[in-house]
């Protein structure tokens, strides 16, 4: 299987923002909630917004949420951080970074409902504005130059998004949301029957599973150091947000995890997917046999709730 029969390269980055910015683009933060925007400088004018806390936070920006606050130089904190990204009068790109994640949450919420939120975090509550946008956007705020990186910011380097032109791990962990967010199609492709056929010859480290699953003998060397990798966090457990775990259908838990140079998307009743920095777009199942349960439910012991 391959994420390039399944979406563009950048699609459920592009996805996750459309679902955030619902009616927003063009609202500001002290500006117009619609029509053309006025000239003013100091004023923000929201195009979108995000959570970056260690249940929920573009995977695009790292494996975990430490990894993630790296990359826009914050210091993880518990609570996480609310990201209204958006335009000054000038058209330049900003970054608010602000410690209300309650009120960014409930916008990003109303939005997805596709109602009109004003979303203006309190002064109090601004952590850093930093210029530039760590995450790509196709929308601008009308009547304002195209969007551009403010000159000669005192801030430091402007934020650019990750590199997702090329397979590697910021498109790795985009191609694993896509998994993630359409899973019965992607399971939908699988054949268990021909899929997780028992291979022919056994062995100490061989498992029901099949060729396509069995955490021991699984046929591709990449999946078999991930899914050690994975066993290792059971015993020494890694970055906050390296494992998350939501709600899925009827009492099972939908688990993501990374690690260096791959990730996985899985359900605790079913099976899972792996995709890995050395296997460009490819996409690997993993059956269940005698194993992946019991892995599954270890991780969904440590893992981060981003339903809680």
């Amino acid at each position: 299987m391959s994420v390039a029969e399944g979406m563009p390269q950048d699609a459920a980055e592009e996805d996750a923002v459309r679902r955030q910015a619902g009616t927003a683009p063009g609202d500001a933060a002290g500006g117009p909630a619609g029509g053309t925007a006025a000239a003013d400088e100091d004023a923000l004018y929201v195009l979108t917004a995000t959570l970056l806390t260690p249940g929920r936070f573009p995977s695009v920006l790292g494996d975990d949420y430490p990894a993630a606050c790296a990359a826009l130089r914050l210091v993880p904190r518990a609570d996480g951080y609310g990201l209204v990204l958006g335009q000054d009068g000038l058209g330049a790109r900003w970054t608010v970074v602000t410690s209300d994640t309650a009120l960014v949450a409930v916008a990003v919420a109303t939005w997805d409902c596709g109602m009109e939120y004003d979303l203006s975090p309190g002064e109090r509550t601004i952590v850093a504005s930093l210029p530039g946008w760590p995450l790509e956007l196709a929308v601008a705020a009308p009547g304002l130059p195209a969007p551009h990186d403010p000159a000669g910011a005192d801030e430091g380097p402007a934020l650019t998004p990750p590199d997702t032109s090329v397979w590697g791990p910021a498109q790795r962990r985009l191609g694993a949301d896509e998994i993630a967010l359409r899973w019965r199609t992607w399971r939908a492709e699988i054949d268990d029957a021909q899929d997780f056929t028992a291979r022919p010859s056994t062995g100490a480290g061989a498992d029901a599973g099949g060729a396509g699953g069995g955490i021991e003998g699984h046929r591709h060397p990449g999946v078999r150091r991930a899914l050690a990798e994975a066993r290792g966090y059971v015993g020494s457990p890694p970055p906050p947000g390296r494992v998350r775990s939501s709600f899925a259908e009827g009492d099972a838990r939908s688990l993501r995890a990374d690690g260096p140079g791959w990730s996985m998307v899985a359900r605790t009743d079913d099976i899972a997917f792996f995709l890995l920095d050395d296997a460009p777009g490819e996409v690997v199942p993993v059956g269940r046999g005698a194993e992946l349960p019991r892995l599954l439910a270890a991780l969904d012991q440590l893992a981060v709730r981003t339903d809680a």
